[in-house]
């Protein structure tokens, strides 16, 4: 089926121009959306009337979603869920919980418009991507932690994977030194016996 673009989209065209794409994807995504009109002697005349019209709006809308990509881009949110010693999460993050994260910081923006190409299972520290237009994206990152605390740690650098290291050495060494002061002791008890 032929459609006129009435805004850009991704991998597909952008405002005005005539592509041609499947029958399912123009009835349930492109018509319903708005984003797209059949191609037909009517709405060619119709689009022409009304593309000043349309591209004041995107330019509109696209300087809205400017400003806020210049606020939101860089910013890192974080998410705690409950997870393993080996930092993989009871569950997963999805669009919806970065988009509530991200609301909760006092930044609106829909799920939909979340770039994730699979879930997130387990805990640190992702970059994604939010599409806020067709034409305007940034990214964000996403700290997701067992605890506030382990959240701060993560962010000044550390994962899971090392914080797991350092505190399995300490008791190690804690053994050790135990092992030693009990050796020590053994020693000395035998010097006084002989």
């Amino acid at each position: 089926m032929d459609v006129i673009l009435l805004e850009r989209v991704a991998k597909l065209g952008q405002m005005g121009e005539v592509v041609k794409v499947k029958d399912g994807y123009a009835r349930n995504f492109l018509l319903p959306q708005g984003k797209a009109m059949r191609v037909n002697a009517a709405n060619l005349a119709r689009f022409e009337e009304q593309k000043a019209q349309l591209e004041a709006n995107n330019l509109e809308t696209r300087k809205e979603a400017e400003a806020m990509a210049e606020k939101l881009d860089g910013q890192t949110f974080i998410i705690i869920r409950s997870a393993s010693d080996a930092g993989a999460l009871y569950g997963s993050v999805t669009p919806r919980d970065t988009a509530e994260a991200a609301e909760a910081a006092g930044f609106t923006f829909d799920r939909k418009q979340v770039i994730m190409l699979t879930p997130i299972k387990t805990l640190g520290l992702h970059d994604l991507t939010v599409r806020l237009h067709p034409e305007v994206e940034c990214g964000i990152s996403l700290n997701i932690a067992r605890s506030p605390e382990e959240a701060e740690l993560q962010a000044s650098g550390k994962s899971i994977q090392e914080l797991a290291a350092e505190e399995e050495a300490a008791a190690d060494f804690e053994i050790e030194q135990l092992f030693d002061d009990l050796g020590s002791a053994a020693t000395e008890d035998d010097d006084r016996e002989g």
